[in-house]
C-alpha cells in the first residue's frame, strides 16, 4: 500500500498468476512516472473485485510489465474505497466493516526485503549507464 500513489498498479506475476491474458485488458492512455522519474511502459488496465477480511471493492488495476519485487501497488483509490488507515511503521492497515474494525497486519521483514531488492535492482540497471560513461 502506498498513500502516495495515485493509482492501483499490477505486476507481471499478479497478472499471469490470476490467468490473465492480454486480451483481458483495456486501454489506458495516461503516461505513468515510477518512483525513479522514468516512464513506464504500460500494457493496460483491468478493473477486478478486491476482497480484504470480506470487505469487497472493485479496483481498477494499471498493468506494467516491469520487474518489481511486489505483486501489486495499492493506493489512494482503494485506501478511500475501503475507508482505511494506514501505519506504514506497523506495517498495518484498519477499516471498517459492517460489526466493527478489521485490523490487517503486514511484515515487516517481508516489507524490508522488498524494499532492498527494489533498490538493488535499480543500482544494477543503472550500473550499464555509468560505466558507458566511463
Amino acid at each position: 500500500m502506498d498513500q502516495g500513489s495515485g493509482a492501483e498498479v499490477m505486476y507481471p506475476d499478479l497478472f499471469k498468476g490470476l490467468g490473465l491474458k492480454k486480451e483481458d485488458l483495456s486501454k489506458y492512455n495516461t503516461p505513468l512516472v515510477a518512483f525513479d522519474g522514468q516512464m513506464v511502459i504500460l500494457e493496460g488496465q483491468i478493473t477486478l473485485p478486491m476482497n480484504m477480511e470480506g470487505k469487497e471493492v472493485m479496483v481498477t488495476f494499471i498493468v506494467i510489465n516491469s520487474f518489481s519485487p511486489y505483486t501489486a501497488i495499492l493506493g489512494r483509490p482503494w485506501i478511500h474505497a475501503m475507508r482505511a488507515v494506514l501505519s506504514t511503521l506497523l506495517v498495518k492497515v484498519k477499516f471498517p466493516i459492517e460489526h466493527g474494525i478489521v485490523v490487517v497486519r503486514g511484515n515487516q521483514q517481508v516489507a524490508k526485503q522488498c524494499l532492498v531488492a527494489a533498490v538493488n535492482q535499480e543500482i544494477k540497471q543503472k550500473e550499464p549507464a555509468a560505466q558507458a560513461s566511463l
